[in-house]
């Protein structure tokens, strides 16, 4: 036998059994299906630690035999080598921006040109689609005979650049399409579907965190974050990113014919391409500037962040004869919110004192409308934060100010500087009664320590008469300076010694006025201890500790004698939490003012040991997401703390039950990513008891 007939038969590899080509088939299938429904659907249907094995499993299969790996395969998602600079990418179609408008009228005036582009009548009623506008990156991602070959930014519109690799490591981008369901169409020859890169909120903040600790800037907003993630040079950063996506639209499609903007956004997802369930079709302009409306109060709640929506026409043969301008379509229209981060200087630097003593930087803002708010003022939390962000008197800066959220600045904007800024130094003294501020080792915060520091009194009043606490009507802020300036409280225990005539010395007192007020605090004399122990205002102490702390002890007087051990051996309750309790009640001059209020008559609910059967909901924790028909949010929660449950703020794996009402925010969907028991009110009813079977 010649020598190189021999080489040849040496080196002629064993062929794949047809059993392993039919398994590696298989669990890619698998894999993909799932991740569908983890990541489209946010509904799996295995543990993660199933998936794992699945995954495992084909990773061996293609070290053992790298024949068969394919660039669809789920394990290419991450693992490739960096690129040196991004590759230009053509669009086949133009990836066209679109015209913003701010107001009501600019919508009606995009309407009214529709329909005179068409010859329509004014009355005529066309069909749109309007869709959230997400925060993100616009992406194209091509699909040849059902595989994912090239992805690209929008870029100028006509050129983009190639992220293909990065957006391969997105766990909701599917390498393959398939049809997912009975009525899906055939997969298309091409397919260049277009959607919006993004980042939850959530993550966002996590990303963030982590940054920071490792000393690294962190993101201005969710977008930046989502940008800076998927233009990395190196796709193996950009898998460690939490980014995600829902597509939109499409560009050049062969082998299947769209016929309306609705069809497009109700068929991809049968491909595996994930849609934003918020779209609808609606009928009239109307109708669209309704669904801003609604969508502009649900902002907030949502999981990731949306600037506005996208009013497009719905049949796509009336996009051709619409047509376009230089860089926008004519059938589309981007209706923006109003902004949550805006741009504006910091006049200057002062400091607030808080209840608890805590001494604050605050920022004077040229006032700016942010959120439809007019902002003047922004927390910069604590000294080392503002050194940390390098803010200074003089500053443009980044401010953001979503729903309720006290506004803060982001970022400096540094290229603006023009070296006349002044860095902020904090005061060594309180800037309300001269006292000495104290900082203890391991906190960020300096504190006044003057227990009768006129700020620190007035809002302690504003606290302790709040609505989760003593609950007394009609006792703000003005009112609070008021009887302070007066000199009727020295401090929370004079409140319950005041007479009505007292109340009328106060600047706007009538008699009905002072009646009524005098008539809140006797009414919050009956109170429960949990109420009452938040009011006190003990640092570290909120309203689920309170609860916490009155379950585990029944009583005052055990609470104000617990020792640092005591309080540690219940779950939930730190060093830092245990020993501020001990601080405080250590302090004579508040066991002075805790004797007041009860001599002055404060009473708690009883507190007797409840039967078993009184105490159904003990061990478990339930959190609220939308609104409830029998009762508010606050009567909810009192009622499960009542029977021995207790309520979270926000969902995590220690939650047990999450009792949707309507309009769910977030909280609804990260429950179940998470897998959580998710039930009704009608449910939640039967649980406390007041829904018969």
């Amino acid at each position: 036998m010649a020598e190189s007939e021999k080489d040849a038969k040496q080196e002629k590899k064993p062929e794949i059994p047809p059993e392993i080509i039919e398994r590696v088939k298989k669990l890619r299938e698998e894999i993909e299906y799932h991740n569908y429904r983890y990541y489209v659907l946010d509904s799996p249907v295995i543990s993660d630690a199933e998936y794992d094995a699945l995954m495992r499993e084909l990773k061996e299969l293609e070290a053992k035999y790298p024949e068969l790996v394919t660039p669809d395969s789920p394990t290419q998602r991450v693992g490739y080598p960096p690129a040196k600079e991004f590759r230009q990418v053509p669009h086949a179609e133009p990836m066209l921006s679109l015209d913003d408008a701010m107001t009501e009228e600019e919508v009606y005036e995009f309407d009214r040109r529709i329909k005179r582009l068409l010859n329509l009548p004014e009355d005529a009623q066309i069909e749109y689609t309007v869709e959230p506008k997400l925060d993100g990156l616009a992406v194209e991602l091509v699909y040849e005979n059902g595989v994912f070959t090239v992805g690209s930014t929008r870029g100028d519109g006509y050129v983009g650049e190639d992220v293909t690799n990065n957006l391969k490591t997105i766990k909701s981008i599917p390498l393959r399409l398939r049809p997912l369901t009975d009525d899906a169409p055939p997969v298309p020859k091409r397919l260049d579907a277009r959607g919006e890169v993004f980042m939850e909120k959530e993550k966002f903040k996590q990303l963030n965190e982590e940054r920071i600790k490792k000393g690294e800037p962190p993101f201005a907003n969710p977008r930046n974050a989502a940008a800076g993630s998927l233009r990395q040079l190196d796709p193996n950063i950009t898998a460690q990113r939490p980014l995600d996506i829902f597509f939109y639209g499409v560009g050049k499609v062969e082998g299947h014919k769209f016929k309306t903007q609705w069809e497009v956004l109700t068929t991809l997802p049968k491909w595996g391409l994930k849609t934003n369930p918020l779209c609808r079709l609606i009928k009239g302009i109307k109708e669209a500037i309704a669904y801003h409306h609604e969508l502009e109060k649900k902002r907030d709640e949502l999981p990731y962040e949306i600037d506005g929506v996208v009013i497009k026409v719905n049949d796509l043969s009336l996009w051709e004869k619409l047509g376009t301008k230089a860089r926008s379509p004519r059938y589309a229209l981007a209706y923006k919110f109003e902004p949550t981060q805006v741009t504006t200087q910091v006049l200057d630097i002062v400091v607030q004192v808080g209840r608890t003593g805590a001494v604050t930087p605050v920022a004077i803002l040229k006032p700016v409308k942010v959120g439809g708010v007019i902002v003047s003022r922004a927390t910069l939390h604590n000294e080392d934060e503002v050194r940390r962000k390098d803010i200074r008197i003089g500053d443009w800066v980044l401010v953001q100010r979503a729903g309720d959220v006290i506004p803060e600045v982001v970022m400096p904007i540094k290229e603006r500087r023009t070296g006349k800024e002044k860095p902020f130094e904090m005061p060594k003294t309180c800037p309300v009664c001269g006292s000495k501020l104290v900082r203890k080792p391991g906190e960020a915060v300096w504190r006044c320590p003057n227990k009768n520091c006129y700020a620190q009194l007035v809002r302690h009043l504003q606290h302790f008469a709040s609505r989760n606490a003593m609950d007394i009507e009609g006792l703000g802020e003005q009112v609070a300076k008021a009887l302070v300036d007066m000199g009727l409280v020295r401090d929370v225990g004079d409140l319950y010694y005041l007479s009505v005539e007292d109340f009328l010395q106060l600047p706007g007192f009538a008699l009905k006025k002072a009646q009524n007020l005098y008539n809140a605090i006797q009414k919050s004399k009956k109170t429960t201890l949990p109420r009452f122990l938040y009011a006190l205002g003990i640092r570290h102490v909120g309203e689920v500790a309170a609860q916490t702390l009155a379950e585990h002890f029944k009583s005052l007087d055990k609470i104000m004698n617990a020792s640092m051990a005591e309080l540690m051996a219940i779950p939930g309750v730190g060093p830092e939490m245990a020993r501020s309790i001990v601080e405080y009640f250590r302090n004579p001059h508040n066991r002075e003012v805790i004797e007041k209020l009860l001599k002055a008559g404060i009473e708690f609910e009883d507190l007797k040991e409840e039967k078993p059967e009184e105490k159904s909901l003990k061990g478990l924790t339930f959190v609220f997401t939308g609104a409830l028909k029998t009762m508010t949010r606050d009567e909810a929660k009192k009622k499960v703390q009542a029977l021995g449950g207790k309520v979270a703020s926000d969902v995590s794996r220690n939650v047990d039950y999450v009792v949707v009402g309507e309009k769910p925010g977030s909280k609804f969907t990260r429950a179940q990513r998470l897998g959580l028991k998710i039930i009704g009110e009608d449910e939640f009813l039967k649980m406390i008891g007041e829904k018969k079977e």
